[in-house]
């Protein structure tokens, strides 16, 4: 049933969203030359995808988890990209193929050593990474592994239609709040 819910959802938000995402990339090829990232993250079983995000940092910047990576070299159209949350919505297309959901755990890097083995020990990867979930709404990122994969642990474990739904209108609602 989730996955139908994803499917619907990527179709109706590529839809919608066309216009902005075209936009975007029209501006990212004028700021970044290529405004389009991919990246290999770490998927379902542990299996390698390929990423889709707009670009919100230089091309030559390396890859490092976000929380790493030095705030002053984001350009500001890459900054208002983060800050809303939009840099993610090529990530729809990652739902349309099934190399994610809407929900679940943030996908990592395979760099992210610490983070790999505490989900490897709780069996994060049994599930699809997602867009969002109860880590991304409860302000946790990546820069604690172990509370970040017991965070996605309680998620998986909880995970119903009723939860699926609460984190895409929480996640929602705490875009919409930046704005005000």
């Amino acid at each position: 049933m989730i996955r139908f819910f994803d499917l619907f959802f990527s179709i109706i938000g590529l839809l919608f969203l066309f216009p902005i995402l075209t936009l975007f990339i029209i501006i990212g090829y004028f700021v970044y030359g290529s405004p389009i990232f991919r990246q290999i993250r770490v998927g379902f079983k542990q299996r390698p995808f390929l990423l889709y995000k707009l670009r919100t940092m230089p091309i030559d910047t390396i890859s490092m988890a976000t929380h790493l990576v030095d705030e002053n070299i984001i350009p500001p159209f890459g900054k208002f990209l983060r800050y809303f949350k939009l840099d993610e919505i090529p990530q729809l297309f990652n739902i349309l193929i099934g190399d994610m959901s809407i929900v679940g755990p943030r996908p990592c890097l395979f760099n992210q050593k610490k983070l790999i083995t505490e989900r490897k020990k709780r069996k994060v990867f049994k599930v699809k990474p997602g867009i969002t979930g109860l880590a991304q709404v409860s302000a946790i990122n990546m820069k604690n592994p172990s509370l970040l994969s017991k965070t996605d642990l309680k998620m998986i474990r909880e995970m119903n239609l009723y939860y699926y739904f609460y984190y895409i209108l929480k996640t929602l609602l705490f875009i919409l709040k930046k704005r005000t």
